[in-house]
């Protein structure tokens, strides 16, 4: 893996995939998944003008309704008339079914976690647009070509069931999850599948400084895997239920399940000696090449990084704004700001972990006998 470009600390604001596919649904009722993706492609017929379709990773949408996505849709649909179909899966999910409908494109706007949105880029699934607001997205944020543009900010991260892991018995670096506690208590969401489980590798291979000694560690973590899931977002009420005590996930997510989920805490594992660390884990969007809407994707990447939807992004969603010139207010955002204070914040070199990805995932495989 190439060299980290830097690191920093934060005490203020800075900068996911993962279910298996839900049935398609709009805002305002469910939707027969097969009428919806066996239309042909082409012009819009009058009763499939008026809407949109998300592929997206999952993190943003309520388990409730009353996520982020939930609150942006029906602010969108009340402003346009256009209704929005969401499917919901893994990051690499989401660009491996984009990619078997590319004779026949279904989605108008793709979100998911890097490294999976460059690989949509790299696939020839986006197209050049820049939405409204885009300019004040700071340039990490967004491709140099237009292709996609983050929406929500985001950490990596793990949770902890705050409920038996207590004080002293609180885990906090790598080392300590390879204890015998914890054999079949711990679970993290598949790499090359999942986006965070994904970035379980990323984050390994630069705590543990490079690919071969970050693969030795997860070997021997593998003796206390309770094995793989498809899933970041389905491990947290595990968690929350003591079924198990540690599993993956990142800020945004955990964050906005623990309103309903008291006993998840959000930690970020250091190497034995070290300091915490995390990285940006952006929700990244991008227009779907051929897509059937194209007008109105354009039209709900614009409304996502509107000034009111963009202040919506704490208080709801649990994640952080992509614009810079949005500050996040309330106490959602002061707690946000708190779990992030003191990590060290690196910067994964996203071309080099584009371009090695098959390799790293191999690897992964290959140390945990996945």
């Amino acid at each position: 893996m190439a060299s980290n470009t830097g690191t920093r600390t934060t005490g203020t604001r800075t900068t996911r995939t993962r279910h298996l596919i839900r049935p398609v649904t709009a805002v305002t009722g469910s939707l027969a998944l097969a009428a919806t993706l066996s239309a042909c492609g082409g012009p819009s017929t009058a009763s499939d003008a008026k809407t949109v379709t998300v592929y997206s990773a999952d993190g943003l949408k309520g388990e409730n309704g009353d996520g982020w996505y939930d609150q942006v849709f029906e602010d969108f649909e009340k402003k346009t008339g256009i209704k929005v179909k969401y499917v919901e899966g893994g990051s690499g999910e989401m660009v491996q079914r984009a990619v078997r409908e590319k004779s026949n494109t279904q989605a108008d706007v793709i979100v998911t976690l890097p490294p999976f949105i460059q690989q949509a880029d790299q696939k020839g699934l986006l197209t050049a647009y820049e939405p409204q607001g885009a300019d004040k997205v700071a340039a990490a944020g967004k491709s140099a070509d237009g292709k996609w543009t983050s929406v929500v900010n985001n950490y990596f991260g793990f949770i902890r069931n705050t409920k038996e892991l207590k004080g002293a018995e609180a885990p906090t670096t790598w080392e300590d999850l390879l204890d015998s506690a914890y054999k079949d208590k711990l679970q993290y969401s598949t790499p090359g599948v999942a986006g965070d489980g994904t970035a379980v590798v990323i984050k390994a291979m630069h705590d543990f400084g490079g690919k071969e000694p970050a693969m030795a560690y997860l070997k021997k973590l593998q003796a206390n895997n309770v094995g793989p899931s498809s899933s970041t977002s389905k491990l947290a009420p595990k968690v929350d239920k003591g079924e198990i005590l540690v599993a993956n996930g990142d800020v945004q997510m955990n964050f906005a399940q623990s309103k309903s989920m008291p006993n998840l805490g959000i930690w970020f594992p250091a190497k034995e000696g070290g300091r915490p660390t995390t990285f940006a884990l952006p929700y990244a969007a991008g227009l779907v090449s051929d897509a059937p809407h194209t007008e109105n994707g354009r039209k709900l990447l614009d409304f996502m990084l509107t000034e009111g939807a963009q202040q919506q992004v704490s208080e709801i969603g649990g994640g952080f704004p992509a614009r810079t010139d949005i500050r996040a207010t309330g106490p959602g955002a002061t707690e946000l700001a708190g779990i992030i204070k003191g990590v060290e914040i690196f910067e994964p070199d996203w071309k080099d972990i584009e371009a090695h990805l098959d390799d790293y995932i191999d690897a992964w495989k290959s140390a945990t006998g996945s």
